[in-house]
């Protein structure tokens, strides 16, 4: 194992225990999430140990804690994102070395291509230990430089969340400038699309229920607003704000709940990139409405490694700045995840770890 050295060219003395939370059960989640001491992991052919100094949610999160993922099991280290430095690496370690900065992989074993059946199990925070530590040890190919522009906080909100918006805006035929996108909401997903799309020279309309969260949003750059809590057939008011033409594409996070209004406002040959279910699971959709007008449908697994270094190189060519909603210590874990629940939030919720 190689440590980085310090100031005076010593090696630092590295502890032999550390911090991590882990849920204990998944009955009563947050009441099970425990902060334990745990022994510091040692690095063994091609793995890394990377000191962790940010973490951020994701509603995915919130399903594990409640046990609804599959694979979980009592005991998991929580969370899929984070970003931290470096410490130790073990023999054969070349894409990284001690000192450096970087951000994890949703799923360590998806370096590119299109996915498949066994990347599903070893995603982090999931099927394997997340990043909710103050050490966590993880295979050099899981891992992306952070660019210097991006702070630990900033770069802790990508791997899930922004990842998942660039593959949604990249998935099917090519999104050209010019060409409208639609987004539900004020999550990570969403608030990321709304940016993106906004670099790539797209006009964007984003959905939202509140008269505050929309002038945040018409900041980030969103051209038109739609309020569906003051217009409940909010996807006819869409279509309407396009001339009738319809969008081109649609970032779909609420699921059945909300896909016969996206499919409604789509124009002809559009695409939409199914993310999430947060709008509910109970509506039925009628399957001739997938056939309308050539519409294509596209389901959305985060995204690989290479999709990482490719958004890491996208926001840091366009300074592109993750909105972050609230930052909380270690030690208010929980507090994070019951604001995350409330879905007060517009942004990442982030979890510093320092």
């Amino acid at each position: 194992m190689r440590a980085p050295l310090n100031e005076t060219g010593a090696t630092p003395i590295v502890p032999n225990t550390m911090k991590a939370y882990h849920f204990e059960a998944f009955n009563d989640a947050l009441a099970s999430l425990r902060l334990r001491e745990d022994p510091m992991p040692s690095p063994g052919m091609g793995q890394v140990v990377v000191r962790m100094r940010a973490t951020s949610l994701n509603y995915r999160d919130l399903l594990a804690a409640s046990g609804q993922l599959p694979g979980i099991k009592p005991g998991l280290i929580p969370l899929s994102d984070g970003a931290g430095e470096v410490v130790a690496v073990g023999e054969a370690v070349y894409r990284v070395r001690p000192g450096d900065r970087v951000v994890a992989a949703f799923n360590p074993t998806w370096i590119s291509g299109r996915p498949e059946v066994e990347f599903m199990r070893a995603m982090l925070g999931g099927t394997v230990d997340g990043v909710l530590a103050e050490y966590v040890m993880l295979d050099q190919q899981g891992l992306e430089r952070l660019p210097d522009g991006l702070s630990f906080q900033e770069g802790a909100t990508l791997p899930c969340a922004a990842v998942t918006a660039w593959s949604a805006l990249h998935c099917g035929l090519p999104l050209l400038a010019g060409q409208t996108v639609l987004v539900q909401g004020t999550g990570g997903v969403s608030i990321f699309a709304l940016q993106l799309a906004k670099s790539f020279g797209c006009r964007v309309i984003a959905t939202t229920s509140s008269a505050e969260k929309a002038g945040r949003l018409r900041q980030l750059g969103a051209d038109e607003v739609v309020n569906y809590a003051q217009v409940p057939e909010w996807g006819a008011a869409v279509r309407e704000l396009t001339g009738g033409r319809g969008v081109d594409r649609v970032v779909e996070v609420g699921g059945p709940g909300t896909l016969e209004q996206s499919i409604g406002c789509t124009a002809f040959n559009a695409q939409i990139a199914l993310v999430g279910f947060v709008g509910g699971l109970g509506a039925q959709i009628n399957p001739r409405l997938l056939m309308r007008g050539g519409l294509s449908t596209h389901s959305i697994a985060v995204g690989s490694r290479t999709d990482l270094a490719k958004l890491l190189a996208a926001a840091e060519a366009t300074q592109l700045r993750p909105v972050i909603d609230r930052v909380f210590a270690f030690s208010q874990a929980p507090d994070a995840y019951r604001h995350l629940q409330s879905r007060r939030h517009f942004g990442k919720v982030v979890i510093n770890v320092d």
